[in-house]
């Protein structure tokens, strides 16, 4: 019954989630390629153009967690599709810009519209794999962001390279090309997603209630939940998991965002050249994606396989930015990128152990959304060294010292999803469970010994 039953909900749900989430990166990751003509364009700084992403990110921030208590209020189906529509209306927008403000608007409007989708889908997992088989799904559904830079890359190239048709430049033709898919599949979604299991024709009647009981024994599992969802805000184990999640925005970002530059300076690339080159490390992203989930699942050792991960990376943007060798320089970079997405999967199937519901929502949230900030300031940051030293290598020092700031921090963030917080009059039993102490994220909750 569980391998029936999570088959056929893996391949209903997973494919077609992974395409809305290869959408969604094209569409954030477009403003990489763009830069080569656009901030000429502009007449700015590399540092003033990468401000965008703060004004993105800064956006992005202050509407997660409201977003996604809409998703959880209104259902996945109808939230997902309106915020499919806006952002690709906004991106198509993005190509009327041009001045510095137009275009600090159009990033801050792009990351009001798009804020909740990837949260959003983290927390519409957690409503249906159990504790047990969640970090193997949302591997399986992060495999979308590699398999965007695969296709997308050259794509960009190939789209940067039309300059001049029809009378548009190359960096309006990356625009208008990834904004239009975004509003083309928002009425899909709304036929195509159903709101949760109970609503899940392609289940039999056994079938649905298996999950059913599968998802109440992991709510059961989770404890005391906030009486209210925004409470979750003050939970230092969110806090915490928050803050540590920055290293990977900071780092997975900030590489995007930089990668087609570093490629460029390997020598005279065309755009398309620069495009098929930048995608290398996607390939290697994309298997780390489907390795790594297992081998976690296999003991149960997600703090183990982060630090492992982590320091990959650190060791990937070492070799980069000492090395002169292109060869070198691309395997530096293949190993920082699997580090720094390898491990997202095991660290997002943490928190639905301890919250569920509207405050699983808020919770996710609250980590996306202060993590992220580090998707804007990550690039800056990089942009700063790279306009003082003038070499785009020299920024990764950044992402460098970042990466080894969140493997030191591992310990500390195990601690802290280890130990439950005090009891207080905020807290009551969810409806669905009886009082009981938070798991232990190490070992295998009761709810995933429960499955039979």
């Amino acid at each position: 019954m569980e391998r029936t039953v999570l088959k056929k909900t893996a391949w209903r749900l997973l494919p077609f989630l992974g395409l809305l989430y290869v959408i969604a990166y094209i569409d954030r990751s477009n403003v990489g390629f763009a830069k080569l003509e656009l901030q000429a364009e502009l007449g700015v700084s590399a540092t003033a153009f990468t401000l965008g992403q703060v004004f993105f990110f800064t956006a992005y921030a202050l509407f997660e967690v409201p977003s996604n208590l809409m998703l959880h209020r209104v259902g996945a189906h109808r939230w997902i599709a309106r915020i499919l529509l806006t952002w690709g209306l906004v991106t198509i927008a993005t190509t009327l810009v041009h001045s510095t403000w137009q275009f600090y608007l159009a990033r801050f409007a792009l990351g009001a519209a798009e804020a909740g989708f990837f949260p959003g889908v983290l927390y519409y997992l957690s409503r249906w794999f159990p504790g047990s088989h969640r970090g193997r799904a949302i591997g399986a559904f992060m495999l979308a962001a590699p398999v965007s830079f695969i296709v997308g890359n050259p794509l960009m190239g190939v789209l940067m390279d039309l300059d001049g048709t029809w009378g548009l430049t190359g960096w309006q033709w990356v625009f208008l090309a990834t904004g239009i898919p975004a509003v083309l599949v928002a009425p899909v979604v709304l036929a195509r997603l159903p709101a949760g299991p109970e609503k899940a024709r392609w289940l039999a009647a056994d079938e649905r209630q298996w999950l059913t009981d599968a998802l109440a024994a992991d709510r059961a599992e989770a404890g005391q939940q906030p009486q209210h969802a925004l409470a979750v805000l003050r939970d230092r184990r969110v806090l915490t998991a928050a803050v540590f999640f920055l290293a990977f925005p900071l780092s997975t970002y900030g590489l995007s965002f930089w990668l087609p530059t570093i490629i460029d300076g390997f020598g005279d690339l065309t755009s398309t050249e620069v495009g098929f080159v930048s995608a290398i490390p996607y390939v290697c992203v994309a298997a780390g994606l489907v390795v790594v989930p297992r081998l976690v699942a296999r003991r149960d050792t997600p703090y183990l396989w982060t630090a492992a991960m982590l320091g990959l990376t650190v060791a990937g943007f070492t070799v980069t930015a000492l090395f002169g060798s292109p060869v070198v320089q691309m395997l530096g970079l293949c190993a920082a990128a699997v580090g720094g997405y390898a491990a997202q999967p095991a660290f997002w199937a943490l928190i639905p152990r301890f919250l569920t519901g509207a405050a699983a929502a808020a919770g996710i949230a609250a980590v996306n959304a202060v993590g992220n900030l580090g998707g804007g300031f990550g690039p800056l940051g990089i942009a700063a060294v790279v306009d003082s030293t003038g070499s785009a290598l020299t920024g990764l020092l950044f992402l460098l010292a970042v990466a080894v700031l969140g493997l030191l921090a591992v310990p500390l963030l195990r601690r802290a999803l280890s130990t439950p917080p005090p009891q207080t009059a905020t807290s009551a039993p969810s409806a669905t469970s009886a009082p009981s102490a938070a798991p232990r994220p190490e070992a295998p909750s009761a709810a995933e010994k429960s499955v039979p």
